[in-house]
């Protein structure tokens, strides 16, 4: 993205991946949930989350160890404009589908074309701002932009090459579990039973294997992914030595109850991975497209009653530090005290439209770390009655009379196993100002409805975010995204200065402008309250078996990751 790639011509390897990795062994990992498609492109249907990654590649490959750094894969070169106006790829001649078949420009228009118009949503964004595409030889094709975003030749780079002749009469958008794509990855699914498992397959015919990029990667013979109704059970099955590695998220259970007999004997090891990345963004969101939350105040009286000193003893131990921004424990992370120089510079033209402390400084609430958090509890009720929301016998009510009560919609998922833990204590606190708060927790199908049709008033988010945020920052917060169902804008902010700075993030031409448009858009989006932040994930934690091992001598500054486990990772029976 800026300055030069940090491999040279002739690297043998990514730095994080052994060259030397052995071939071969199974290994199980586990999703909580279930799937009805293998088709990752489409708004139809839920395919395993790492199914994408896993099965199918791109033109180039991001390397986990620089910002924002692409190598070639399918594709041979790669040349651009000073502007980046335009990318022009060159195909490698070797490149096959997973069928044998060679892949062509034709494929390549086609995936791009068919896939951004028509495909998920994540993907609808680059083809909007592709004015043409067209074939320059018998292996090229140039993509010319109608947009100055400098990031996307890299984005084209990245999107997911299919088998355009696989759906000759035939629509991918209304394709069923059954019309896998074919794609040209080291792995192919060899079986699977809806809602109970994928296999996957290493092909061993695979073109790719003898490439640098791919020396030392997807190394087991066969990744299987096991579905399970719950986490409890899920992890009861690790312990069992059913699943080859489990990622906890807990510190606390992390300390404490990894312990179990596999543990002791040495059978199971515990391996924490650290990372240079920002915190993103997890917590619960508030939908501003509902009543009472499009009210800044209401949502900063529900940050100042959120106890997170406490709740995060009472669960994590106080092990995980808490977010304090978007782009947090990194340089692109925005100063708690007042903007000063090129930042303030970039929001003064939208001071009209700020929040308090964008300008002038903010940090979210500290509690004295005591059960009742009397403090924040004082000053929360005080701007709830500012905003019109006054105690009227024991209960929070508006000018109607209407009593103030918010629902939080939770899926059943590992990820989020203290979400409810968490809200059973935060209602307790709105209870004493008078709110009532409902926790409602639905299965996987039923919650990515409610949360596609944003029938939720909170529900958990996480959104993580890299060393180089690009254009990807609109579909997160673009005001496009508020009115369009299924979109990654949750809360469904519209906000003229975040798309401002982000638009300033894409047109930078170097590091040092860029860090500051991200350091204002982090303001932006912090002083919005539109996220009660919990605990960062500051460290990767895997529990493993111990025949399963991995690069230990240089870590991907992305930490872990599908691109790390089980990418780089190989199988050892000794």
């Amino acid at each position: 993205m800026y300055g030069d790639p940090a491999l040279p011509p002739d690297f043998v390897s990514l730095p994080y991946a052994n060259p030397d990795a052995p071939k071969g062994g199974k290994v199980v990992t586990a999703n909580v949930g279930g799937f009805d498609s293998l088709n990752p492109f489409i708004v139809r249907g839920t395919p395993p989350w790492q199914f994408r990654y896993l099965a199918y590649e791109s033109l180039m490959l991001r390397s986990e160890d620089e910002p924002f750094t692409l190598y070639g894969l399918l594709a041979e070169s790669v040349e651009t404009d000073s502007s980046r106006s335009w990318v022009e790829f060159t195909l490698r001649p070797e490149a096959r589908f997973s069928d044998g078949s060679p892949v062509t420009v034709e494929d390549v228009i086609w995936s791009l074309s068919e896939i951004g118009a028509r495909g998920h949503l994540r993907y609808r964004g680059l083809w909007d701002k592709i004015e043409k595409i067209e074939e320059t030889g018998p292996r090229s094709l140039r993509i010319s932009f109608n947009s100055k975003e400098r990031d996307l030749a890299l984005l084209a780079g990245l999107r997911p090459i299919v088998k355009k002749s696989q759906w000759d009469g035939r629509d991918i958008t209304e394709s069923t579990i059954h019309d896998i794509p074919i794609g040209t990855a080291p792995y192919v699914v060899e079986s699977y039973e809806i809602d109970r498992y994928v296999t996957l397959r290493r092909n061993p015919d695979y073109w790719g294997r003898d490439l640098p990029i791919k020396r030392g990667t997807d190394n087991f013979d066969e990744i299987r992914i096991e579905f399970y109704g719950d986490n409890n059970v899920m992890q009861e099955a690790f312990n069992a030595g059913a699943i080859s590695y489990l990622r906890e998220f807990n510190a606390e259970k992390w300390e404490s109850q990894y312990d179990f007999p596999a543990v002791q004997r040495g059978d199971i090891v515990k391996s924490e991975i650290p990372h240079q990345k920002p915190s993103g963004i997890s917590g619960f969101v508030m939908n501003t497209r509902r009543k009472p939350l499009d009210d800044w105040r209401v949502r900063e009286a529900l940050i100042r009653a959120f106890n997170f000193e406490f709740i995060n003893e009472a669960l994590t131990g106080g092990r995980q530090p808490r977010i304090t921004s978007y782009f947090s424990g990194s340089e692109l992370a925005m100063d708690h005290g007042p903007a000063t120089g090129a930042v303030r510079e970039l929001l003064l033209p939208f001071a009209d439209e700020l929040l308090p402390g964008a300008l002038e400084g903010y940090a979210l609430p500290v509690s004295d770390g005591t059960k009742r958090n009397r403090a924040n509890i004082r000053s929360a009720a005080k701007l709830l009655d500012e905003a019109g929301y006054p105690v009227v016998d024991g209960l929070r009510r508006d000018a109607g009379g209407r009593p103030l009560t918010l629902t939080v919609v939770l899926k059943q998922d590992g990820l989020i196993q203290q979400a409810n833990a968490m809200m059973a204590i935060y209602a307790r606190a709105l209870e004493r100002l008078g709110i009532a708060l409902t926790v409602q927790s639905v299965d996987k199908a039923q919650y990515g409805t409610r949360e596609a049709n944003y029938d939720f008033d909170l529900t958990f988010m996480r959104r993580s975010l890299s060393l180089s945020p690009g254009n990807e920052q609109y579909f997160y917060w673009g005001a496009e995204g508020a009115d369009t169902p299924g979109s990654r804008n949750l809360m469904g902010m519209k906000s003229a200065a975040a798309e401002a700075m982000i638009a300033r993030m894409l047109e930078a031409e170097s590091r040092e402008d860029f860090i500051h448009a991200t350091r204002a858009l982090d303001r932006v989006l912090t002083t919005g309250r539109y996220v009660i932040p919990i605990h960062q994930y500051a460290v990767g934690r895997i529990a493993h078996k111990k025949e399963l091992k991995y690069p230990k001598e240089h870590l991907p500054i992305y930490g872990d990751g599908v691109a790390f486990l089980p990418a780089v990772w190989w199988f050892d029976p000794e």
